[in-house]
């Protein structure tokens, strides 16, 4: 039977397990999840060991999932994720007031996005928009839909885009 890669706890990362149910505490925050019942987990020492109950593909691919979302877990608690986007264009403009983040980008209305809770957003300039935050899905997400509003167009690269995003430029029309 297959038996994956244990984890390393960091140092203040504490992890309770109790059945199906993880809980990972840090510095930066709590996180909960329910493990999948294919899926065994065991804490030996300092590491998290999984192993698969069944010997079938299903619960071997369920191990290894369940394993990169502990796995996110302790980074997102002990480090916390981080997305920069950055807004290209004249005029564009971003900036944090509390739980909104105000954004013009060229349309007739300035667009006021709620912040979701645990998640927090900084604007260091008015051009860059930093998503912060202990669970990776939904920094992810929250990113997502910043850069949805006005992702970058192709012929002059304007819009939100993420920092380290390459924009594939395409040549005017000629006559």
């Amino acid at each position: 039977m297959a038996r994956l890669t244990p984890i390393e706890i960091p140092k203040g990362v504490q992890v309770t397990l109790s059945k199906q149910h993880v809980s990972v505490k840090g510095a930066k925050g709590t996180m909960d999840h329910n493990v999948h019942p294919l899926v065994e987990l065991s804490q030996e020492d300092n590491q998290i060991v999984f192993k698969p109950r069944e010997t079938h593909m299903g619960a071997v691919a369920q191990t290894g999932t369940v394993r990169a979302l502990l796995r996110s877990m302790i980074i997102g608690v002990s480090q916390g994720f981080e997305k920069k986007l950055e807004l290209v264009g004249v005029g564009y403009r971003a900036a944090a007031q509390g739980k909104v983040l105000n954004l013009t980008l060229g349309f007739s209305h300035p667009i006021n996005f709620k912040v979701p809770e645990g998640i927090t957003i900084e604007t260091p300039s008015q051009t860059e928009v930093l998503v912060k935050g202990v669970d990776k899905q939904k920094v992810g997400q929250v990113a997502a839909e910043i850069r949805a509003f006005r992702p970058p167009e192709p012929y002059k690269g304007k819009g939100v885009k993420y920092a380290d995003e390459q924009i594939v430029r395409k040549e005017a029309k000629k006559k």
